[in-house]
Formats: C-alpha cells, sequence, structure tokens
C-alpha cells in the first residue's frame, strides 16, 4: 500500500468563510486580528472543513432546526457519533459569528442527537497502541534510503516523546538540545497549550539497538538540514522538499510501515506512536507522574484511557482461577 506525501497546504481548501471572515466589518483591524489569533490554525481549519461539508449538502447558513436535524440524520447513515458532535460544534460556531440564532441549542436538533447516540453508541474507534516490541519489528525492516532514514526519525522521536502529530511535524531544530546525556525537546505549543507556554520533555540516549538520539542526528546529517523544521516532505524520487510534513503525512508513515512489516494499517495511525509509548511505559512499571512527564497530561483522568488495557491485565481475578 503505497500513500502519497501530503504537506500542510490549506489553498485548495474548499472556498467557505472561516470564523473571522464572518465577523461585522465594523470591528477594527486591531479587533479582528486578535479574535482571529484566539484561534489555533487547526481548529479554524477544522470549522472551515465542516461549514464546508455542510454545505455541500446543499444546505445553508443560516440553518433552520429542522435543517440541521435531518443532516445529523444523513450524517448517522456514514459517520460516528464522534464526527457529528463535531460538526455540530462547527455549526453552531459559525451561527454565533454571524449574531444567527443558533439551530443546534433548539430541543428537535438535541432530540435527534440523543436519538443517534443510542442508536450508534458513543464508543469512539481508537488507533491500535504501537507498543515497544512492535515498533522495533517494523524498525527493523527499515532500510537505508533518505526516506527510510527519515522515517526511522519521525517513528522514534514521535513514540519516545509521546508526541501528538501537531507536536511533532512544528519541531524545528532550534528546538532540540542535545546533552551529555541525551536531548531536551521544546514543545512551543501544543493542543492543550494554545498560549504557547510550552513544555520541555527529556529523552535520554537509547539502551537498545533503537536510540532516538541517534536516529534524529542521522536524519538531519543526511539531509543537510542544520536549522528550520526537523521533518521535510520528500517527493518520489527520495529529493527533499522544502515544506515541512504534515500531520497526516505523519499517519501515512506509520501505515506505510506498519503494513510494510505485515501489520494491519487500517487500525494504525500518527496516534499510535503516543499511545503506544504510554501504554509500553505502564506496562514496563513506570509511574503515571512519570509517564505524565512525557506526555504532558495535566491529570489522570486524561492518561487513564491510555493505561485501561493495562489496568484490566493487572491483577486480573481471572489470573487467580484460571
Amino acid at each position: 500500500m503505497m500513500f502519497a506525501e501530503r504537506h500542510t497546504d490549506t489553498e485548495n481548501l474548499p472556498c467557505v468563510p472561516a470564523s473571522h471572515d464572518m465577523l461585522p466589518a465594523a470591528l477594527p483591524d486591531d479587533v479582528q486580528r486578535l479574535v482571529t489569533a484566539s484561534l489555533a490554525d487547526a481548529s479554524k481549519r477544522a470549522y472551515r472543513l465542516d461549514v464546508a461539508h455542510f454545505e455541500a449538502t446543499g444546505r445553508q447558513l443560516p440553518a433552520t432546526p429542522e435543517t440541521v436535524a435531518a443532516y445529523l440524520a444523513e450524517g448517522a447513515q456514514t459517520y460516528v457519533v464522534a464526527t457529528l458532535q463535531r460538526r455540530l460544534a462547527s455549526i453552531s460556531k459559525a451561527h454565533r459569528a454571524i449574531s444567527a440564532d443558533d439551530p443546534t441549542k433548539s430541543e428537535l436538533v438535541r432530540a435527534t442527537l440523543r436519538g443517534v447516540r443510542r442508536t450508534l453508541g458513543v464508543k469512539q474507534r481508537q488507533a491500535q497502541a504501537l507498543l515497544r516490541d512492535d515498533l522495533f519489528a517494523i524498525l527493523d525492516r527499515l532500510g537505508d534510503r533518505k526516506k527510510d532514514v527519515r522515517d526511522r526519525a519521525v517513528l522514534l522521536l514521535g513514540w519516545a516523546c509521546a508526541l501528538r502529530r501537531s507536536e511533532l511535524v512544528a519541531l524545528d531544530v532550534e528546538d532540540i538540545v542535545f546533552t551529555g546525556q541525551g536531548a531536551l525537546v521544546t514543545i512551543k505549543r501544543s493542543k492543550t497549550d494554545q498560549e504557547g507556554a510550552g513544555r520541555e520533555i527529556a529523552m535520554p540516549y537509547g539502551r537498545t539497538r533503537h536510540c532516538p538520539i541517534a536516529a534524529l542526528k542521522r536524519w538531519l546529517k543526511v539531509a543537510g538540514i542544520e536549522t528550520g523544521a526537523i521533518f521535510l516532505g520528500m517527493d518520489k524520487h527520495g529529493h527533499t522538499l522544502p515544506e515541512r510534513i504534515s500531520g497526516e503525512a505523519v499517519s501515512d508513515v506509520v501505515k506505510l510501515r506498519v503494513g510494510a512489516a505485515g501489520y494491519d494499517p487500517a487500525i494504525f495511525s500518527a496516534h499510535s506512536l503516543r499511545s503506544g509509548f504510554a501504554t509500553s511505559a505502564a506496562m514496563a512499571g513506570a509511574t503515571s507522574y512519570k509517564i505524565r512527564q512525557v506526555t504532558g497530561h495535566r491529570s489522570e483522568a486524561g492518561l487513564a484511557p491510555y493505561l485501561r488495557t493495562v489496568d484490566l491485565f493487572e491483577d486480573s481475578a481471572a489470573a487467580r482461577l484460571i
């Protein structure tokens, strides 16, 4: 299975109003600029795509509760509950941005969503965690081509630092400080840190044949990267492109490499790196506090979904009986 390289290009997005485009024109320029900056680029892109999907069905904003309810019922035949809820949130925000009545707050839409939830269930499909031994099996199959070198660094750095794909692709050379013990990786901004307070992750030298620091240094040397974006796109001939890769491209790398190693690529994604680290660390006996130092989770509750499988097997009641 082959995946095309994807980059952070938003030029080809459907031409629909973004939330900042729908602000009252009478607002001063500096106010409009600050309101626009209140949303992360990824959030604005998501709102834009969701509104585009709504309008692509022949519906328009502002919409009536009956129109939105029909949109929900139609979408329930194809999409999971989480996707429909996210699109409702985008539709709601779009109406508030143009000072129109929000149809998603009506009892008709709420009842329709409750019906969808009861019909489909609310359990989300989660990407399979990429555990350490499976990761190593995948890495063992990589060669020495330039793209192999890059993908090895992508997989190891994303896994060892439990990075979200947005955090991984945003890394610059200046964000990595090599020390005698390993490297300090600075995450300037993340999903839970939209204001850019930043945090540091300690990445020690690997004790196995697959060291993330060695893999990263090799990629930087092979690609001749001394400053700026660490992970750049590559064309089909193996030539490095000037643009950094996108989050979607990271998922493509994961799927391509797990598929080449004999795993089912359909159940893995970029998130498999993050969840795989958390799960593997828990299985190795790391405390949740030390795991959260890497993942950036602020609470035990946020980390709990990653550790649920480990907890189920830990001191299982069945293990005492069979």
